[in-house]
């Protein structure tokens, strides 16, 4: 698989808005969520895969070479992108908690097998790339959003959807089988969605938004309405669970179709071809 690595030209300097996500709370609190789990989550990721690779054989080492340097160069610059967001979060009082989690479960992964680590990356690969699934396809989601903003996580989830095969290619050529994969995204899939809220729970605290009724009307829309989150990729989730499963089973058209039409807000660094 051929990866390219993007410069996304965003203006991530400039402040922006408390409410950025359309005026609303719980939607701006569930993306910063996410946005705040990046860095170390895609730390964790690139080195996971640095590592797996290094345990295969020389002859498929070369088979995956050119397609871990198209991972690890997206993967980097999503975390420097999530770094300068983060920056801003930051400056507007927000405390994220999430981060300290990640780096203590990457502690702990220190004394898995590099194999383990593959199957906690490809299983957190698949959880994101169903989001981003979700995001291309129901891009009103963002509606009302800053459009610098919109373009950062449309960009990411079209990358996220473009990658989404190589962690598990990975763990699969290192002899990962079935039923461990399996088990490892059931946990994988329990700290995310724990994590997830609890972050967006402390942002809207945070923000004094927790008590207001259309804040959890704003929730219930994103995560259960009409083009709701939950009800849109309960289906897509539960594939990962199939012993036939592969990423590329997935639609990555609408992943496709954004890069294409924008080249020239996220141009080529470099091409892992």
């Amino acid at each position: 698989m051929n990866l390219t690595v993007r410069r996304l030209l965003v203006d991530l300097k400039t402040p922006f808005a408390r409410h950025w996500n359309g005026g609303c709370a719980f939607r701006t609190a569930f993306f910063n969520a996410l946005s705040m789990s990046f860095p170390a989550g895609e730390q964790l990721f690139i080195d996971s895969v640095k590592l797996g690779v290094q345990q295969l054989p020389p002859e498929t080492q070369a088979r995956f070479a050119e397609e871990v340097r198209g991972f690890i160069g997206q993967e980097a610059t999503h975390r420097r992108i999530h770094t300068l967001f983060n920056e801003q979060l930051a400056a507007q009082g927000y405390v994220n908690h999430w981060e300290g989690r990640i780096v203590k479960r990457r502690e702990l992964m220190g004394k898995l097998e590099p194999r383990n680590w593959l199957a906690v990356t490809a299983a957190t690969e698949h959880i994101t790339a169903v989001f981003a699934e979700h995001l291309l396809a129901h891009p009103e989601v963002l509606q009302g959003a800053e459009p610098r903003l919109r373009d950062l996580w449309l960009w990411h989830s079209a990358e996220e959807s473009e990658h989404r095969s190589t962690a598990f290619d990975l763990y699969t050529a290192a002899g990962g089988n079935h039923a461990w994969r399996v088990r490892i995204f059931r946990v994988v899939s329990f700290h995310f969605v724990t994590d997830v809220l609890r972050q967006t729970l402390h942002n809207l605290w945070r923000d004094g938004h927790w008590w207001r009724p259309a804040t959890w009307a704003g929730g219930w829309r994103l995560l259960f309405g009409r083009s709701g989150l939950v009800r849109h990729s309960i289906g897509s989730w539960r594939r990962y669970l199939r012993e036939d499963f592969h990423p590329a089973q997935g639609d990555g058209r609408a992943a496709e179709a954004w890069l294409a039409a924008h080249a020239e807000l996220a141009p080529p660094v470099r091409s892992a071809a």
